[in-house]
């Protein structure tokens, strides 16, 4: 079964509650309340997002942690790679040749490399802004980053 890790699902949330107002300031108690997650595992996670650029923080009174980038920029590929690492089903998937000692008899490379791309890129085509934006269930989805527009009708 492929599955997030829950640490990179929740960071998913937690960068969701940021953008939705990308000019207030947030800290990981605040933040660890509107989400329902547990306090030193928003702490962690904002920390290794600021880590990997995602996020910004500052000190004092008035700090907390900001998006590094517009929401419309960062992706849910960005987010689950600072959390989990490169997006990979396998480990040849990252570790390049000579990774496997079956390489030479591995006749699904190709077809796991195809799948561990389209994974990728389904994951890069999902924008932070609209994780972020008021979900309307009635709405038609909105078009993936990166595709070609439908014609009208």
């Amino acid at each position: 079964m492929l599955r997030l890790s829950r640490l990179a699902d929740y960071g998913v949330m937690v960068m969701a509650h940021v953008a939705a107002d990308p000019d207030a300031a947030y800290n990981a108690a605040d933040t660890a309340a509107a989400t329902g997650l547990p306090g030193p595992t928003v702490a962690k996670i904002m920390a290794r997002l600021g880590k990997a650029g995602l996020l910004t923080s500052q000190r004092g009174a008035h700090g907390g942690y900001r998006l590094a980038q517009p929401a419309e920029v960062l992706s849910v590929a960005d987010i689950v790679t600072a959390l989990d690492g490169p997006i990979a089903l396998t480990q040849c998937s990252t570790s390049g040749p000579s990774a496997c000692d079956r390489e030479n008899l591995c006749v699904s490379r190709r077809g796991i490399n195809r799948i561990n791309n389209a994974i990728r890129g389904a994951l890069e085509g999902v924008t932070l802004a609209e994780l972020a934006r008021p979900y309307d269930f009635f709405a038609a989805p909105p078009p993936r980053r990166g595709a070609a527009a439908t014609p009208a009708e």
